[in-house]
């Protein structure tokens, strides 16, 4: 009788993406004791793991990248002549240093940091036709902005007071004197969006 083993019975692939007959071939050469050999079989074998991938043989350092993984597959143990200074083994699980994240205290977190610094720069325009046409298209997209966190209620008062407040007070819209895009435009022009992707990707 035929003693057949699931591969959840077997030994656990330290790369699952070369398979089982790779990490075969890679155990066998472990045990070859010839050194010319054992060099010939590894080189087969990274071409072996390189066919396997042909659509990322333009990846930089490709090749370095595969006896890396040999490496990783022997569990380090498969001395052989690589031609690159392979990953150690005590690196190979070490954490890579935290991010420094910005602390950015913003005031109004839907209208997002970015647009807090664009109304900076639009407090340095001197007063004109750009500085206005600039003032115009923040107000309404803080309208925009907003109505992602409220659809219900959008009161065009509420985005020009936040607009003072974020500008520092130097710039004060009124509301008889600036009319901002309609709840509807912006609703309408959300959901043709939300049409011409869909159709773009196939839909119906």
């Amino acid at each position: 009788m035929i003693d057949i083993k699931y591969n959840t019975e077997k030994e656990r692939l330290l790369l699952p993406d070369y398979g089982r007959n790779i990490q075969n071939m890679v155990d066998h050469c472990i045990t070859i004791e010839d050194r010319k050999e054992r060099n010939r079989c590894a080189n087969t074998i990274i071409n072996i793991m390189g066919n396997m991938f042909p659509h990322l043989r333009d990846v930089n350092d490709f090749k370095h990248i595969l006896w890396d993984h040999l490496a990783i597959m022997s569990d380090f143990k498969l001395d052989v002549d690589y031609p690159y200074d392979t990953v150690k083994k005590e690196d190979l699980h070490k954490r890579p240093p935290r991010l420094a994240y910005g602390n950015y205290n913003i005031a109004y977190r839907h209208y997002g940091k970015m647009l807090e610094q664009m109304i900076a720069k639009a407090n340095e325009l001197e007063a004109g036709e750009e500085r206005k046409q600039l003032v115009g298209l923040l107000a309404n997209h803080m309208k925009k902005s907003f109505m992602i966190w409220n659809k219900d209620t959008v009161d065009d008062r509420k985005i020009l007071k936040d607009l003072y407040e974020l500008s520092d007070g130097k710039i004060n819209l009124h509301e008889d004197s600036c009319k901002l895009v309609d709840k509807k435009d912006i609703q309408s022009h959300s959901a043709n969006s939300f049409k011409k992707q869909f159709v773009r990707k196939g839909g119906r």
